[in-house]
């Protein structure tokens, strides 16, 4: 294996949630992965990483086989066995959703590593969407508004679409409009079509760092690319009482937990310790494309 792959593999391990790594191991592949990961960046890879499958560790300490996820349902079995998925309402619309309508064509659809989907961007892996859908459940109940950023292929917007309902208002952002064009259509063929259709879900072309104001102030916001810092437009279209989940940092960054107490003030903790592409301009984003 090169060294560009051990990096994504390692680094597609370092993206589980912290209940699931000791603190002890995750420090040592994040310092595993740090040391690797200039090797990678020199790759023909247009990705930080390539994110070739299942995780070696995982495979050796017997989490998962290739056999038994080539279904959806396998996938969210095997989230809710190995204790990354606890949310029964997390898990029912994850089933609903079929990701396999929401990978580029030929891809493992069902296996639970992030994967490319062109212009420089990707779509994260099957356990950081049950995490953040687990994080923002509370504030996706039926007829509360969601708002989210760097939409990619769309899966997450539907499944939020799914569960706020057609009472309430899904919204996604995306800056570049081929994404945009393309999940729409992956949406039209999934179990989130009728809500599109009605519009209670639509995704827009826009710069995700300055929201999507016409819709806000959301219940709950998801970011789906790592900012340096909080933009101050998603705090400031963040509902009192709402919450946020947004990976923060350069190279090293966390999944942030924001909460906005109803008076307005701001509580901020750290999930776990993740790995995502960044969140930027449309014209960096495209950069040597």
């Amino acid at each position: 294996m090169s060294a560009a792959a051990i990096a994504g593999a390692v680094t597609s391990c370092f993206r589980y949630p912290s209940r699931t790594w000791s603190s002890a191991r995750r420090r040592s592949l994040s310092v595993f992965s740090s040391f690797l990961q200039p090797i990678a960046a020199s790759s023909s890879d247009k990705v930080p990483s390539p994110f070739p499958g299942i995780c070696p560790l995982l495979r050796m300490e017997g989490f998962w086989s290739r056999a038994s996820i080539d279904k959806n349902t396998g996938l969210v079995e095997h989230l809710q066995q190995y204790g990354i998925m606890k949310s029964k309402q997390v898990a029912e619309v994850m089933e609903t959703i079929d990701r396999g309508h929401f990978v580029p064509s030929g891809s493992p659809a069902y296996v639970d590593s992030p994967m490319p989907i062109g212009y420089n961007a990707t779509i994260s892996a099957p356990h950081m969407h049950a995490t953040c859908l687990e994080l923002l459940e509370d504030h996706l109940k039926p007829g509360m508004r969601a708002l989210d950023v760097g939409s990619g292929t769309g899966y997450l917007t539907a499944c939020f679409a799914m569960m706020v309902g057609s009472e309430g208002r899904a919204v996604g952002v995306e800056h570049i409009p081929e994404l945009v064009a393309s999940s729409i259509e992956n949406i039209k063929k999934s179990a989130a079509a009728p809500l599109l259709q009605g519009g209670s879900l639509s995704v827009h072309v826009a710069d995700g760092r300055l929201g999507w104001p016409e819709s806000a102030p959301y219940d709950a916001i998801h970011v789906g690319a790592a900012a340096s810092e909080i933009p101050k437009p998603l705090l400031d279209q963040l509902k009192p009482g709402g919450r946020m989940v947004i990976p923060v940092g350069n190279f090293f960054q966390d999944l942030k937990v924001v909460d906005k107490n109803l008076d307005g003030s701001i509580e901020l903790r750290t999930e776990t310790s993740v790995r995502y592409v960044p969140l930027t301009s449309r014209a960096s984003q495209l950069q040597d494309f």
